[in-house]
């Protein structure tokens, strides 16, 4: 892999007087899947937040060599550019079909004529494996794994260079949820784009995941491959990797 997409160091985010994160330090490689891991409450989110630049922050955050706290405004616009992001619930809008979802960030950040952004949004949908009939639908008509999809073609409209998925198979059945971690590995492949998603599904973390880090008191506990981080002395990874739900995947690990 290339050198890193992402640095964070010394990273620190309160708000008011209680400190969420504190002292937090990772880093992402260009074109990995990267996790990141901890119980509710200990932070993912904030972290990833920070680094979307949507959460005021102490620190280093350091994104394809921008230092996003001391950049100017046009440069922190220009590596905004540069993402894409799906949250936890899909947060497609519901008074628009699927096309129209899709086509929001071209239309807000592009010129294009519309013939040229409709050929765009067909592609990007035909790329996380949706079929063309669904373009005039609206989200409501939707499985949960193509609200999903289709949430995960709008975050891919702009061509980032870095996608960042909130929980992205959260309240999926499990066929679907291996046919999304398989778009996600098909197009960090297809693409070499580089995936930072925040997960408990271990079947993510240990079937895509290319290296993860573990928030816990508001610092990172440790940061590594999945075989690393299910090793950490920790009791709270004991019970997510060796209690009744993850012992299929730590004993397939362990082999």
């Amino acid at each position: 892999m290339a050198g890193d997409i992402i640095k964070v160091r010394d990273l620190r985010v309160s708000y008011g007087n209680r400190v969420v994160l504190d002292g937090v330090n990772i880093s992402v490689k260009e074109g990995e899947i990267y996790t990141i891991l901890g119980r509710s409450g200990s932070g993912k989110t904030t972290l990833m937040r920070a680094i979307l630049m949507l959460e005021r922050s102490e620190g280093i955050i350091e994104v394809m060599g921008v230092d996003l706290n001391k950049a100017s405004n046009e440069d922190r616009e220009r590596i905004k550019r540069y993402y894409g992001v799906m949250f936890q619930a899909a947060s497609l809008f519901t008074s628009l079909t699927v096309g129209e979802n899709v086509a929001v960030p071209l239309k807000e950040s592009t010129k294009l004529d519309s013939n040229t952004v409709c050929e765009i949004v067909r592609f990007k949908l035909s790329l996380v494996g949706l079929d063309d009939d669904v373009y005039n639908l609206y989200p409501y008509e939707l499985s949960g794994g193509m609200r999903k999809k289709a949430a995960l073609a709008r975050a891919l409209v702009l061509d980032p260079k870095i996608i960042f998925l909130d929980e992205p198979t959260s309240g999926l059945d499990p066929v679907s949820a291996d046919d999304f971690d398989r778009t996600i590995a098909e197009l960090n492949k297809l693409l070499g784009i580089t995936v930072v998603m925040i997960t408990h599904d271990l079947d993510s973390f240990f079937g895509i995941s290319n290296r993860a880090c573990v928030i816990r008191d508001k610092k990172v506990l440790a940061e590594g491959s999945p075989y690393d981080i299910m090793h950490q002395d920790d009791e709270w990874l004991r019970k997510l990797f060796f209690g009744d739900r993850g012992k299929k995947f730590t004993q397939w690990n362990l082999r």
